[in-house]
């Protein structure tokens, strides 16, 4: 317990490691409360306004919000928690209203410059009962993209599918590589030979396309790329655990733990693997990273986290364009998530390195 509490002390003292456990630590709480504190807390923050597609960050607008004649179920607190509320309205959006005698003139917006003459009697039901005027004034702190989605909303709700990306991932790397690599140094002989060949093979496959050819064969979707990179970080865990055990298992508890007659499984998951876990770590930080950027990289390329569910990777796709136009900051956006959210990871990991490091 001493020497759990000497190694979050170093970690905390760590600049580079502190910093990113409170960008880790906000991109979870943001995570697991997107759809409360989100602009837009419709399923997958979907609510498209294609007449203010590709506005810049900033934009205000006002709206005419009309009952939907089908309202959705008001959503259970779960419910909203981890699939957001449905819109219970239509958005409008006008640029000017006035009350002629029973009747709500507006000036529906279209396009720059041109507009729409509509009129509503203002019995409609309202957003709010106590005003006979339905209107509502929001502005889009970093704009829309280019099916007028707020891309705020879409930026907040996205944190989750990379965070889940690198959950899944390392808990199936740790898994394989964990199991593989302790039997492969526990072993050694024959096991170890299979092992390491599978390891050098897998190895030797550029990354990026091992997971396309898994991806292609689970087929797209949410959880498959999940399993796809997964399958594929698990090497790095498995060598390091393998060299670990080999050193590990040669030493005098190891011995002793045999000579009293205990099985291998025994010696191998009580013993020894509790003492080689520290290196293992850094790894999982590591892998948390590069699952990010691969997911991202797959959703750009079509065959990652498909439409409407917002993915950082799926937004760059979606917006690069407008990168060398006049508005770059719906592609940037997201850009500058993945790298800073890889970065508190990877400083992370660093801190981690050096609060294990018993030399220091």
């Amino acid at each position: 317990m001493s020497a759990n509490r000497n190694i979050g002390r170093r970690l905390l003292r760590n600049k580079g490691a502190f910093f990113g456990l409170i960008i880790i630590g906000a991109a979870l709480f943001v995570a697991i409360t997107a759809y409360f504190i989100a602009p837009d807390p419709s399923p997958d923050a979907n609510r498209m306004i294609v007449e203010i597609g590709g506005r810049k960050p900033g934009f205000r607008q006002q709206f005419l919000l009309l009952e939907k004649s089908h309202m959705p179920d008001r959503p259970s607190f779960f419910q909203q928690l981890f699939s957001g509320k449905p819109d219970e309205y239509y958005y409008i959006p006008i640029n000017s209203y006035t009350r002629q005698g029973d009747s709500l003139i507006v000036e529906k917006y279209v396009d720059e410059d041109v507009s729409e003459r509509q009129a509503y009697p203002l019995s409609l039901p309202s957003a709010n009962n106590s005003s006979p005027y339905p209107i509502r004034t929001r502005t889009f702190l970093l704009g829309t993209d280019k099916y007028g989605r707020d891309i705020l909303s879409r930026l907040l709700v996205g944190v989750r599918v990379s965070l889940a990306v690198g959950l899944v991932t390392v808990l199936i790397s740790l898994s394989v590589g964990i199991l593989l690599g302790a039997l492969a140094g526990y072993f050694r002989g024959r096991v170890d030979e299979i092992i390491l060949w599978l390891i050098n093979v897998i190895w030797s496959i550029p990354t990026l396309l091992l997971v396309f050819a898994i991806t292609l064969m689970l087929g797209k979707g949410f959880w498959q790329v999940f399993i796809a990179i997964g399958l594929t970080l698990w090497v790095n865990v498995a060598r390091i655990i393998r060299g670990q055990v080999l050193a590990v298992r040669e030493r005098e508890f190891v011995e002793a733990a045999r000579a009293l007659g205990y099985s291998d499984p025994r010696i191998l998951f009580r013993h020894i693997l509790p003492n080689v876990m520290g290196p293992i770590w850094v790894v999982c930080a590591s892998n948390f990273a590069s699952a990010i950027v691969i997911e991202a990289g797959l959703s750009f390329l079509g065959v990652g986290v498909q439409p409407p569910q917002p993915s950082w990777g799926l937004m760059i796709k979606e917006n690069y364009n407008f990168i060398i136009t006049h508005n770059p900051v719906l592609a940037l956006a997201p850009g500058l998530a993945i790298m800073l959210l890889v970065l508190a990871f990877n400083l992370l990991g660093n801190g981690l390195r050096d609060a294990l490091d018993v030399r220091t």
